[in-house]
């Protein structure tokens, strides 16, 4: 049996996906829990040829922004929902920034991309207003370990908002067995409270949940079935509602989210004779600030309870078209111009189609939501070389403690 060989290695810069960076013999060695500017002692535990993965062994120069973590799921071979506790949150917000300027550089080939330092959340714990826990062979709620595929049972998490957290207290020793997923969900109003349940194909769920928290079944074909109470709680954002039902997609952090809505909303600037795309609509969360300025937004969104929810959401404007359907598919089938576009779509980005097919509706302006850097950088690359300005990019700390980033690019049509 080959025993690893230690190596001395000096972290430089923060990567994309939690590990900083290290160059050994010619090649870049990535290494999670390490922090920029520190010296460790560490071994190889992936080579993958031009690059590797390494394990901290010992770290024997620590970076003054090293902190201790606070929960006892994080680490090396522990829960992988978080990667930066052991980071000072002033440095985490530094990193983002310049990971996403790395990656409009590397994959977008925009060297000069003018992003603007990261909006830290207003509390980097106890933000989320909804988590997704899967469901281990004894039946508890539990995180997806750092090997991507073994499940850790947990009894609490610093990230969830603390009504979240005594709904998870309520339900954490309630036997799941039968389910894939739990998700767990509470509105503005702390009495409202959700447990969404995604059971196994053919498998007995026990519904007797403990606790008067509304539960709802995520069926296959988008189908919500309630078994108790209501299948939805509600959001209030800068005066407004939002009914979001099991399994619709809304922003886990609400204070951020509203920093997003502003950001967009005073980019694009909807004039009262301009007409808006909102693409990846969602419930409407972009849709109700910008109608409200133009005189019509056409909302496109593929997932059904979504698009009802936002039907719901935006019944008291008459100048709102909804289409159910693939971004790629509906925009083909729009007619007219669109002087402003705000795109928010899944980590994966755009499809080439969609692109496409936005290019040709050749708006004044697009405001680009992202949720992953990477994705952000290939689009924004094609956008710029359709003839598109990126006019600002900014970071916004919507998770806190993990490496993931929000960010708004904001882009003008060249001449516009």
């Amino acid at each position: 049996m080959n025993v690893p060989q230690p190596i001395e290695l000096d972290l430089d810069a923060p990567a994309y996906g939690g590990s900083a960076i290290a160059r050994h013999q010619g090649r870049a060695i990535f290494v999670p829990y390490g922090v920029p500017g520190e010296t460790v002692r560490a071994h190889i535990v992936s080579d993958k040829g031009s690059y590797a993965f390494a394990e901290i062994d010992a770290v024997l120069a620590p970076s003054p922004a090293r902190v201790l973590p606070p929960c006892p799921y994080f680490g090396a071979g522990r829960c992988g929902g978080c990667h930066y506790q052991h980071i000072d949150y002033t440095a985490q917000l530094a990193y983002k920034q310049q990971i996403v300027a790395e990656q409009s550089a590397r994959v977008g080939k925009l060297t000069d991309a003018p992003v603007q330092p990261t909006l830290a959340a207003p509390d980097p714990w106890h933000y989320r207003t909804h988590a997704t826990f899967r469901v281990t062979a004894t039946g508890k709620l539990g995180y997806v370990m750092t090997d991507d595929r073994t499940l850790l049972p947990v009894e609490s998490c610093h990230l969830l908002h603390p009504a979240l957290g005594a709904l998870f207290d309520v339900l954490r020793n309630h036997d799941f067995t039968g389910a894939e997923q739990v998700r767990l969900q509470v509105g503005s109003d702390d009495d409202e409270r959700l447990v969404a349940i995604k059971p196994r194909p053919g498998r007995y769920v026990d519904l007797d949940l403990p606790g008067d928290a509304s539960v709802a079944l995520l069926l296959s074909n988008d189908r919500v079935r309630i078994v108790r109470r209501s299948p939805a709680v509600h959001y209030y954002l800068m005066g407004k509602s939002f009914q979001v039902t099991a399994g619709s997609f809304f922003q886990v952090n609400l204070a951020q989210a509203e920093r997003l809505v502003a950001l967009t909303l005073d980019f694009i600037q909807p004039q009262p004779d301009e007409c808006v795309l909102d693409l990846y609509s969602g419930v409407g969360l972009f849709t109700a600030f910008m109608a409200e300025h133009a005189v019509s937004v056409t909302a496109v969104e593929s997932f059904a309870p979504a698009v009802r929810d936002a039907r719901h959401n935006l019944r008291h404007l008459d100048n709102v078209t909804y289409v159910q359907s693939s971004v790629e598919q509906g925009l083909t089938g729009l007619v007219g111009e669109y002087d402003a576009v705000v795109i928010d779509p899944p980590r994966s980005g755009m499809k080439p189609a969609a692109i496409d097919a936005l290019i040709e509706r050749v708006p004044r302006k697009i405001a680009y939501v992202s949720c992953d850097p990477t994705t952000l950088a290939r689009d924004v690359r094609q956008l710029v070389a359709a003839g598109y300005r990126l006019m600002n990019v900014q970071p916004v700390d919507m998770f806190p403690q993990t490496y993931h980033i929000e960010t708004v690019a904001m882009l003008e049509r060249a001449g516009a």
